[in-house]
């Protein structure tokens, strides 16, 4: 839902990660728009990850290829990127329960990166390159917000409080976004324009989805917030919008630097909310604020959460500037509530919860 731009239809575009939640929504818009997608995948005859990109690529104008890739093979991405004009690269993990955050997290995250952008500078069609690279990349902790100047996130916050000991995601995705600004400020082929998002919700594209926002999600119709959700500081966005505002990025000639890509900030509690009144009837939808003494005391037993991210992040302030997102990419964003309820209806035809007993 963003401003019209003019679409490149000459040449095909890279999408990494394409078997992904946001990447789905990427190649869907692409394709819709009559645009030929080089799709790089881990293994494109695994037909269970792939069947959703060729159902859709048979009911649009554009054309689909699928090319197999990994993050942490150098050259992997040569095929896949010849002859492309735009690159946009997802792929990048998005789990939080990890064993070794270095070798799940930080090196598919940094050196995926390094190897896609290095691929870019070999391939002397690329001319532009978008990088999903998250708000995580911004802060660690909602307490940050008050802590910026004027009391927001803006893109020129960056995090600087993530470690492989805390909040190693975040951490990920920090490095990986400066690596990312540290190979395109070496060399002049291409431009680097990156989309800073918060939690991704919506509907997903595949019948298997495997973003963390879906994990979270759950937890509100599973039972396991049914005592009540704490009021942990967050931004959102809906998978569409991101999508769109990846388009506007590559699209746009004026397009520069970082944007963050969120709604103004809410809250876990804030979130269940909006499913009350269409699904709490049925489902053991939180309808009370869990106190954050209790959050502080049961968290890292129930959940593994830490009690410095609880002190930092329930009941804190969450403030985060869009007004960049709006003016060059021309984000609109769709209401939360409206991306929770297609959220949570996929979820119950996708058999994610049981039915309260009556």
């Amino acid at each position: 839902m963003t401003k019209t731009f003019e679409l490149d239809r000459s040449a095909p575009v890279l999408v990494t990660g394409a078997t992904g939640y946001v990447a789905g929504w990427i190649v869907k818009s692409l394709l819709d728009a009559g645009v030929t997608v080089h799709a790089a995948v881990r293994d494109p005859d695994n037909r269970s990850r792939v069947a959703h990109l060729e159902a859709m690529a048979a009911a649009a104008p554009g054309r689909l290829r699928l090319f197999k890739s990994d993050l942490l093979e150098p050259g992997s991405y040569s095929e896949a990127m010849a002859g492309c004009r735009y690159v946009f690269h997802t792929a990048s993990p998005f789990i939080t329960k990890v064993k070794d955050p270095q070798k799940e997290l930080i090196e598919p995250a940094v050196h995926g990166t390094r190897n896609v952008l290095e691929e870019a500078s070999r391939t002397p069609s690329v001319r532009r390159v978008v990088l999903t690279s998250s708000t995580a990349a911004v802060y660690t902790d909602a307490a940050e917000c008050a802590e910026a100047p004027g009391g927001c996130l803006t893109e020129a916050s960056w995090n600087r409080t993530a470690s492989l000991a805390y909040q190693p995601y975040s951490y990920s995705k920090t490095l990986a976004e400066q690596e990312a600004w540290k190979i395109a400020e070496g060399q002049t082929q291409w431009d680097l324009v990156v989309v800073n998002p918060s939690l991704v919700i919506g509907p997903a594209t595949s019948r298997s989805p495997t973003s963390e926002s879906f994990d979270v999600v759950r937890q509100f119709g599973d039972g396991t917030m049914a005592t009540g959700a704490p009021r942990l500081a967050l931004g959102v966005v809906d998978v569409r919008d991101l999508a769109q505002a990846h388009l506007a990025a590559a699209y746009t000639p004026s397009a520069r630097g970082r944007h963050l890509v969120s709604v103004e900030g809410t809250t876990i509690y804030e979130l269940g909310k909006t499913l009350v009144e269409k699904y709490s009837g049925t489902y053991p939808i939180p309808r009370r604020v869990m106190p954050k003494f209790l959050a502080w005391l049961f968290g890292p037993i129930l959940s593994d959460v830490t009690r410095r991210f609880i002190a930092r992040n329930v009941d804190q302030p969450f403030r985060i500037d869009n007004s960049k997102s709006r003016r060059e990419l021309g984000v609109s964003y769709r209401p939360i509530r409206e991306s929770m309820e297609e959220m949570f209806q996929q979820m119950i035809e996708l058999g994610y919860f049981r039915k309260k007993k009556k």
